[in-house]
């Protein structure tokens, strides 16, 4: 039986109220400054009202180690250009380091070695060494330093060791062809890069020697490449990071170059489906508060908590991961094949490892639905399930329920790599409603906009951001006067950030993102968000994927509106199937939603990330060549465009 949008799944207990990270901060509040909030919505008022006292309260409540003052907290409080504690010196990495006992920092499962185990107190020493190794090849501060490597321990400690000295950190999946890292590391001009040889996925051994002998020919500023073991063989011409780390071993703990706050701390890639991709700069200071408030008082993240969530080196999700020690929680570290040998891997990990908090896709999520996977009976007992990358179904959201139990949180968000965070998400304060994110992140003035940049609910309308937030970006790599940076978030509403998205904004605060703005699906002057149709779509047991694209009139018509579907095994998209597909989109949605086309295809895009890749297929459909909307080796399956482009060609000859 379907779930209704918008169900009540959970509410919060008044315990949750209590003894959650979020309750503590609210009760610290009242002491401390007098404040006293009886509802989450009214917590998040002041935030976005009190941008200076939230922010300051944030560095205060989770002890910020820092040389200077905190005063003033923000100058200059305009979009782009607003600069946050311009007297205050800090090190992300510091504070990534700040527990030193025996329990596990890190659990590193993969499909290429044995599992393994790294304490915190391990982590400092190997972090101390690995500081050690980076300046014995010349890393000083400002300088920058790549992996080709994936979700693994040692990934870690270079990355932290490499901010810990002021250097700048970017990392790519070693899945990644060489010329998409090219095209990402080329940008920053690093002087040392780490690779792995190659890696397993699932039972397929990959070999990546030739590409790391690609990528070092083609960027000339590496002085130094260091092989992770890591793949079956070794690479040639490249000193071994494990003997680094052994020849400067050392029993002093780590140090931290204090930074300035808007200091660069790592550069995160977009994801290149269209275009060069864009080098995003995030300093130390800004992403310091913007995780340590996200994981508290959003993912609820403690001490005691564990904390998996699949994700590559190559997604922001995996900086949002290793953040989890700044709050003193353990991580776990997946690399391969999520889905072998079998759905239910990440699940046993979980119950192995005793994870409290899982992330999860929607579509990871929904396809777990669909096989009758039961982690609960796995042994899965988590306090949390996290979620994002797409929309998230209203039968997704119920099995979380049903599977794990109704005291989980269901904390569905949507962010991204602009921010390294979330925008909108849940939290233990916050109720759960099916097909819907719980409502605006702390500190987060997010709203939607109309085409005029009136306010508008109730009415899918652009996402912005209507106040600084700490982790914008410092810039763009190779822009120094602004100008990419001002044409990709504030062209459209001068002073106001447009992220990109199209979003519905109940009248109790939730919302619904409704896929990409630069997607647009506008019949007759009427919006439809694609993630309406995919929540449909999604219920047809004879449909395994789909996608929604609109080609507009150029006289001003009503344009056509297309279905692509991959069908379910052994099912084949014949008239009769057509038909109830339309029915149920005319039932379930509007006449509107019903398409003029629908096709069946081999594959749906979708980047590594799992997003749906409508832009890029609407522009192949409107004439564009394959090779100028999307770069394959950002796909996740690099095929998956051919079957637009002969339907391309079909057209033409009409």
């Amino acid at each position: 039986m379907s779930t209704p949008a918008g169900t009540l799944l959970h509410e919060p207990a008044p315990a949750d109220l209590e003894r959650s990270a979020l309750g503590g901060f609210v009760r610290w509040l009242a002491g401390s400054r007098g404040l006293s909030f009886d509802s989450y919505e009214a917590l998040h008022r002041w935030s976005v009202d009190d941008l200076e006292g939230f922010w300051r309260a944030i560095v205060e409540y989770f002890d910020v180690r820092y040389d200077g003052s905190p005063e003033p907290v923000l100058v200059e409080r305009t979009m782009p250009g607003a600069r946050w504690f311009p007297h205050l010196r800090l090190n992300y990495a510091e504070h990534l380091l700040r527990r030193g006992d025996d329990g596990v920092a890190a659990y590193g499962y993969s499909q290429t070695r044995a599992p393994i185990r790294l304490t915190h107190r391990a982590l400092r020493a190997q972090v101390a060494a690995a500081q050690a190794a980076l300046r014995s090849l010349g890393v000083g501060r400002g300088d920058r330093v790549v992996g080709y490597l994936p979700n693994v321990p040692e990934t870690l400690v270079a990355y932290a060791a490499t901010i810990s000295l002021g250097a700048i950190w970017a990392g790519c999946a070693p899945e990644f062809g060489a010329q998409s890292v090219i095209d990402r590391f080329g940008q920053v001009e690093p002087a040392v890069l780490l690779a792995v040889s190659g890696y397993t996925y699932g039972a397929r051994e990959v070999d990546r020697r030739d590409e790391v002998a690609r990528i070092r020919a083609a960027i000339p500023s590496v002085q130094h490449v260091v092989e992770v073991e890591y793949g079956a063989h070794p690479l040639p011409d490249a000193q071994r990071w494990s003997q680094l780390l052994e020849r400067h071993a050392t029993t002093a703990p780590p140090t931290f170059t204090r930074v300035p706050f808007e200091h660069p701390m790592v550069v995160l890639f977009s994801s290149g489906t269209t275009g060069r991709p864009k080098a995003i700069v995030h300093g130390h200071g800004g992403l310091l508060v913007e995780h340590l408030k996200s994981n508290a008082l959003s993912w609820d993240i403690t001490a005691e908590d564990t904390f998996l969530w699949f994700s590559t080196t190559a997604w922001m999700m995996w900086n949002s991961l290793s953040s989890a020690l700044l709050n003193g929680a353990s991580i776990v570290m997946i690399d391969g094949n999520p889905a072998h040998p079998g759905l239910d891997w990440q699940f046993r990990i979980a119950a192995e490892t005793a994870t409290t908090i899982i992330g999860l896709s929607p579509a990871f999520i929904a396809e777990c639905r669909r096989q009758d996977v039961r982690p609960g009976a796995l042994g899965v007992r988590v306090k949390e399930v996290c979620a994002a990358g797409s929309p998230m179904s209203p039968d997704a959201a119920r099995w979380v329920y049903d599977e794990l139990g109704p005291q989980v949180l269901l904390n569905v968000g949507c962010g991204g790599t602009d921010v390294c965070s979330g925008i909108v998400q849940g939290s233990p304060w916050q109720a759960v409603w099916a097909g819907e994110i719980s409502g605006r992140c702390l500190g987060v003035a997010a709203t939607a906009y109309d085409e005029r940049g009136h306010e508008v609910i109730g009415e899918l309308g652009e996402l912005v951001i209507t106040e600084p937030m700490p982790s914008m970006p410092v810039a763009f790599w190779g822009d120094p006067d602004g100008t990419r940076l001002r044409e990709a978030y504030f062209e459209s509403y001068p002073g106001i950030w447009r992220h990109g998205d199209w979003i519905r904004f109940t009248d109790r605060g939730s919302c619904v993102v409704s896929g990409r703005s630069d997607a647009t699906l506008n019949r007759g002057g009427v919006r439809l968000g694609t993630a309406d149709f995919y929540s449909t779509t999604d219920r047809i047991p004879e449909i395994a994927d789909a996608m929604v694209i609109h080609l507009e009139d150029d006289e001003g018509g009503m344009g056509t509106l297309w279905l692509f579907v991959v069908p379910a095994e052994g099912v084949e998209l014949d008239d009769a199937l057509r038909a109830r597909i339309a029915d149920r989109l005319r039932t379930d949605l509007s006449p509107r939603h019903v398409p003029d086309r629908i096709e069946a295809v081999p594959a749906i895009p979708h980047n590594r990330t799992g997003k749906k890749l409508e832009v890029p297929v609407k522009k192949i459909l409107k004439g564009r060549p394959v090779d100028e909307v999307a770069s394959k080796d950002a796909l996740a399956d690099p095929t998956s465009l051919d079957a637009f482009v002969t339907i391309r060609e079909r057209m033409e000859q009409r």
